[in-house]
Formats: C-alpha cells, sequence, structure tokens
C-alpha cells in the first residue's frame, strides 16, 4: 500500500525520489554517462548492491525539468542509466526523463529485477511500457549471488540476467564490464563507489 501511495504520489507531482546520483560514470552502460538510482525495491535480493535502496520512503524528490536540466548540464553525459532501487516503480515519471534527454541526443538504458515478460504483462509496474518505449538497452532480472559473474567480458551480474538491446545503433557499444568499479569524488569530499556490487557514499 505504502509503494502505491508513493507511486500516485510522483506520479501527480512529476517527481522522481532519488537515492543517489553520478555524472561521468563507465561502469553503468556505455560510454560516459550520468546514473541515477532511484528509490524503492520489494525484491531484497541476497547480496543486493544496493540495500539502502530497498525502503519506499521519500529520500530525495526531484522535479523531472531539475534532473533533466542536471544530466544535460554536464557536457560529457553521452547516456543515461536508471537504476536502484527498481526504476519500474517509477516508471512514469522516468520515461518523462528519458524522452526529454534522448530528444537532447543521448541514449537511455535501466537495470531491472522484473524481467521483460514481467513488465509487458498484466501485472506490470504502472507506466512499465511507456519507459520501455524509451529505452535503447535494458538489463533485467533480479542479481542472484549464487550465478555470479565475474569475468571483464560480461555486462551482466549474474547469469540469469539478460541484456536486450532495443536500439541496434547501440550493438557495437556494449563494451563495459560488470567486475568494473570506480570512484568519485563528490564536491563536498565524500567518496560515491560505483560500479561491482556497490553504490556507497564514503563521508569525509
Amino acid at each position: 500500500m505504502r509503494r502505491k501511495s508513493l507511486q500516485l504520489t510522483l506520479y501527480l507531482l512529476d517527481r522522481v525520489n532519488l537515492m543517489g546520483y553520478v555524472d561521468e560514470s563507465e561502469v553503468n552502460g556505455p560510454g560516459s554517462r550520468a546514473v541515477v538510482w532511484v528509490q524503492g525495491c520489494s525484491r531484497h535480493c541476497r547480496s543486493c548492491f544496493n540495500p539502502a535502496s530497498w525502503a519506499f520512503e521519500v529520500n530525495q524528490l526531484m522535479p523531472i525539468e531539475a534532473l533533466v536540466n542536471k544530466i544535460l548540464s554536464n557536457p560529457h553525459n553521452t547516456g543515461v542509466t536508471f537504476s536502484g532501487g527498481e526504476p519500474f516503480w517509477q516508471a512514469h515519471t522516468l520515461a518523462k526523463v528519458a524522452r526529454k534527454v534522448k530528444a537532447a541526443g543521448l541514449n537511455v538504458m535501466a537495470f531491472t529485477g522484473f524481467t521483460l515478460e514481467e513488465l509487458r504483462g498484466t501485472n506490470s509496474p504502472m507506466g512499465a511500457e511507456e519507459l520501455l518505449a524509451e529505452l535503447d538497452l535494458l538489463i533485467d532480472g533480479p542479481y542472484v549471488e549464487s550465478l555470479a559473474v565475474n569475468i571483464p567480458s560480461s555486462p551482466v551480474s549474474s547469469s540469469n540476467q539478460r541484456l536486450h538491446i532495443f536500439n541496434p545503433q547501440m550493438q557495437d557499444q556494449i563494451t563495459w564490464a560488470s567486475d568494473q568499479i570506480e570512484i568519485h569524488i563528490l564536491k563536498n569530499g565524500d567518496r560515491l563507489f560505483t560500479g561491482y556490487r556497490r553504490y556507497e557514499v564514503e563521508n569525509n
């Protein structure tokens, strides 16, 4: 009930509920990317990379236009990746973000714990088809620790996950690997770790 109530609130207010954000990531999809981690996930996978994202509670509410402007303000961002949390619990608002950044020439990718079949099914989250229509790339399926893949040629983190290429122009850009990690030094001196098995902010 809390999840549905929050979904409706975000839908009505045109806000994205963020857990985190970083520019110029090269381990969350092809090229240099803005990464949007959303708040809220009901899956609770064992050894989840981002357990802080599970709770369906308000973290950082950002208007769609503000998020789009933030993404586009960095000229080094060539794409956007939605992660989390579960992006498809905020599919309607993220579809609007995707539409606007694609109009500016960026590509869009998402990670999801759902399978593509579930997202296209009758019990899919509100707005799922709308967001799917805007994606160039999708990695689907939950992370399964016993099926973990730790090789430099794999874009997925466990072997049950699948990479879907919706935009044929992205076919030759599958060059990142799921076992990489990067560190970002934030303006306040905090360090953000992202990539292989983690999203973490270490306070200065």
